[in-house]
């Protein structure tokens, strides 16, 4: 009968599969794709897939790609998508073969991030029927949470709007699934290549660093480890004999020990690959100024965000207000932000580092220069794994309606200020506003229900133990 149940689950998870690629597909033959790549909430200066074609263009032209100022992306992204960028198939919408691109890129995304869900689900059910609270997992046997993260990814709005409008943070994504996928599995090159390949495109993604790490210090996310440690110290000092849970905790408390050799390894794959993009982007920016010159036009732009259209981020309006004299020392401001959460983040959430890497993404999203729904698109998929622990949040129903209303009113609210004239940049602000309130609220309070549901934890193997006393 289980048998049955399990076959019929996963026959509906890859019907919903299939249909959400048949939805990316038949949005892509509507005429002009509904012209959401000319949409400043899906296509940035870093992700617009017209600017890398004129990027491309340049080179064809034997000038650098980045001479004038519409490109500014990774070299090795414009040598991949640059040549589908000028193809096209006779009958068929443009830019065909990128779409088809992201499309897979889109799917592959889905599969690690399913493929984490189940590395994570393996580690919890180990630690906690080590510490005699299987009884928790029955109520994630209904759906695991990797098949419902997987879902959530590929039927968000943003990850749709995102792949139907051509911007590349789909690619970004799947380097960051990648990423953290190699750490649950503790694949050293699988994560090292994802980590680089991420960083290299977006820069923001270097501070995952510390959640792949983490994942391959102590493995993927667990119980808090004084759970274990008090398991053990009953069975120290009780005179029950029970040899099979005794042996169950000992080994998780192996593992509870941060591993140095597997990270070394990483850290070893992390260096390997770094050169090897380096190099090749010495070789691509030989003729066109060298490495410098590309950081410049890469990271550098990224940094000082020199260009101040319209996005669903606040440094936009932010830095298009501010004096110029004190623009350097904003600028240290919002970047000093998302590194001055770095640590305490980790300190606190070290044994749960795919969350810390939620975590992580939503406050980068929150403060990068040039976001787009493509990186909402990233964190919401991953907030799906942890879909039972959060089951508790508060506050879910109105972050859907924000969400729900931000996108819908950004539209409209572009609309008036640029095109109809009957409104002005606060207009479109406003949403920005209220869109970075909303992932802050979200980061608040799934941190909240992650830690209560610790602490929950904590409570049922302390009243377990003093039962077993009794």
């Amino acid at each position: 009968m289980r048998e049955s149940k399990g076959s019929a689950k996963i026959r509906w998870f890859w019907i919903w599969v299939t249909a959400s690629l048949i939805f990316r597909l038949i949005l892509i033959y509507f005429p002009k794709s509904l012209n959401l790549s000319s949409r400043p909430e899906v296509s940035t200066p870093l992700t617009s897939i017209r600017r890398l074609a004129e990027g491309y263009w340049l080179k064809q032209s034997s000038l650098s790609p980045y001479a004038g100022s519409m490109y500014h992306g990774s070299p090795l992204l414009l040598t991949l998508l640059g040549p589908l960028t000028v193809r096209r198939v006779e009958g068929q919408p443009d830019h065909l073969l990128c779409s088809l691109v992201l499309v897979i890129a889109d799917v592959v995304t889905a599969m690690l991030i399913r493929a984490a869900g189940q590395s994570l689900k393996m580690s919890s059910s180990s630690s906690l029927k080590s510490v005699g609270l299987h009884h928790v997992l029955e109520y994630s046997e209904v759906l695991p949470s990797g098949d419902i993260a997987a879902l959530v990814y590929l039927w968000n709005p943003f990850t749709v709007v995102a792949c139907v409008g051509l911007s590349t943070s789909a690619i970004e994504n799947l380097m960051i699934v990648l990423s953290l996928y190699g750490g649950c599995t503790r694949q050293a090159p699988l994560a090292a290549f994802g980590w680089v390949m991420a960083t290299h495109l977006s820069l923001y993604p270097a501070i995952l660093i510390i959640p792949v790490v983490l994942l391959f210090g102590y493995g993927p996310d667990a119980p808090p480890r004084k759970l274990l440690r008090q398991r053990t110290k009953f069975d120290n000092s009780s005179s029950i004999d029970n040899s099979s849970v005794e042996k169950d905790v000992k080994n998780q408390l192996r593992e509870l020990n941060f591993s140095w050799k597997p990270v070394l390894h990483f850290l070893f794959w992390i260096l390997l690959w770094s050169s090897y993009v380096l190099v090749l982007c010495g070789i691509y920016a030989r003729q066109h100024g060298g490495l410098k010159e590309l950081f410049r036009r890469t990271y550098g732009f990224i940094l000082t965000i020199p260009d101040l259209s319209p996005n669903i981020g606040v440094l936009w309006y932010f830095f298009a207000e501010v004096f110029d004299f004190f623009r350097n020392f904003f600028l240290i401001v919002f970047h000093g932000n998302v590194l001055l959460m770095i640590v305490p983040l980790a300190l606190r959430l070290n044994h749960r580092p795919c969350f810390l890497a939620f975590v992580y993404t939503v406050v980068a999203c929150m403060l990068k220069s040039y976001p787009s729904v493509g990186d909402s698109a990233l964190y919401l998929g991953i907030l799906g794994l942890f879909a039972y622990e959060l089951s508790d949040m508060k506050f879910s129903f109105f972050l859907f309606c924000g969400y729900v209303g931000v996108s819908l009113l950004s539209p409209v609210m572009h609309n008036l200020w640029i095109w109809r004239g009957t409104g002005n940049a606060n207009f479109y602000f406003a949403t920005a506003i209220a869109y970075a309130c909303l992932q802050l609220i979200l980061v608040v309070e799934s941190v909240s229900a992650i830690l209560n549901h610790d602490r929950m934890l904590t409570k049922l193997t302390g009243a377990k133990l003093q039962d077993v006393k009794a």
